[in-house]
């Protein structure tokens, strides 16, 4: 299993538009991008490369790492970071079979799946399969598993991807607080590659309207306002399901200067072999 990681950052990624902060001056400096979030994935077996999450920024993505095109998807939620970049299937891709989950989200009246078909009803190259989560499905020689996770108001998923010939394991939390139910939790640990969400450090919590949930013993937020992970609550939640590499996430230009290319959190392009 060879994972890419194709974008790294959050809604607005790194350098942000528009930006002059001292994590966007840096990343220019550094040569470095965290793009809208999105993960190659390549079964080196039988060819066949798996999408998970199709970013607005796609076609960056797939010329700057000269990365195969994929033969299916998995979209872990709508928001359009996640969602939107299925439009660059219109005259690149001849097909794309796109898996999302079935379950009907009370914020949108539909299911993930049902949104994914509706908005992308007039490609004939997209054909959406609605799966079950909790439940494993074989895609591109992969075993993948949809797991809720807590990302409110709309429903989101974390996923495994797993190879069921060698036994490697990919974990992605997907965009999630710290609040991960115990049966997906169970489901993500022992990963060779955990891909965590962690998009600020606990510190700037103090800033957001809602502050920070989700405390440990020693009063640090685990999760920034009500949708998100902070660093500190990712590592912890990284040391509780024992992964054997954690690379962070889905990362804003929040993160001081200082602290904003440091280990663990990841950039654009990396690449691993599982």
């Amino acid at each position: 299993m060879r994972v890419t990681l194709l974008g790294t950052g959050d809604t607005t990624g790194t350098p942000t538009v528009g930006c002059d902060c001292g994590t966007c001056r840096e990343a220019r400096r550094r040569g470095v991008e965290r793009t809208r979030f999105s993960v190659h994935v390549e079964n080196e077996r039988t060819g066949e490369t798996l999408l998970i999450d199709a970013s607005p920024d796609f076609r960056q993505q797939f010329l700057r790492e000269e990365a195969s095109l994929p033969d299916a998807a998995v979209i872990t939620h709508v928001h359009f970071d996640h969602l939107d970049g299925l439009g660059n299937v219109f005259r690149v891709l001849d097909s794309l079979d796109v898996y999302a989950a079935n379950e009907t989200d009370p914020a949108t009246g539909e299911s993930v799946a049902e949104t994914v078909a509706s908005d992308y009803h007039y490609l004939d190259q997209i054909t959406v399969h609605p799966v079950t989560p909790l439940e494993s499905v074989r895609i591109c020689g992969f075993d993948v598993t949809l797991l809720p996770v807590d990302h409110p108001p709309m429903v989101c998923y974390g996923l495994v991807v797993s190879d069921p010939e060698t036994g490697s394991k990919l974990s992605l939390t997907g965009d999630t607080s710290y609040a991960i139910p115990e049966p997906s939790r169970e489901a993500l640990a022992g990963a060779d590659l955990l891909l965590a969400d962690a998009i600020v450090p606990a510190s700037v919590c103090a800033g957001h309207p809602a502050g920070g949930r989700h405390e440990n013993s020693a009063g640090t937020p685990r999760t920034f306002g009500t949708k998100h992970m902070t660093r500190e609550g990712a590592l912890e939640l990284a040391d509780e399901l024992g992964a054997t590499r954690t690379r962070l996430v889905h990362l804003a230009h929040y993160y001081p200067a200082e602290d904003a290319f440091e280990e663990p959190l990841a950039v654009d392009g990396e690449v691993y072999e599982l």
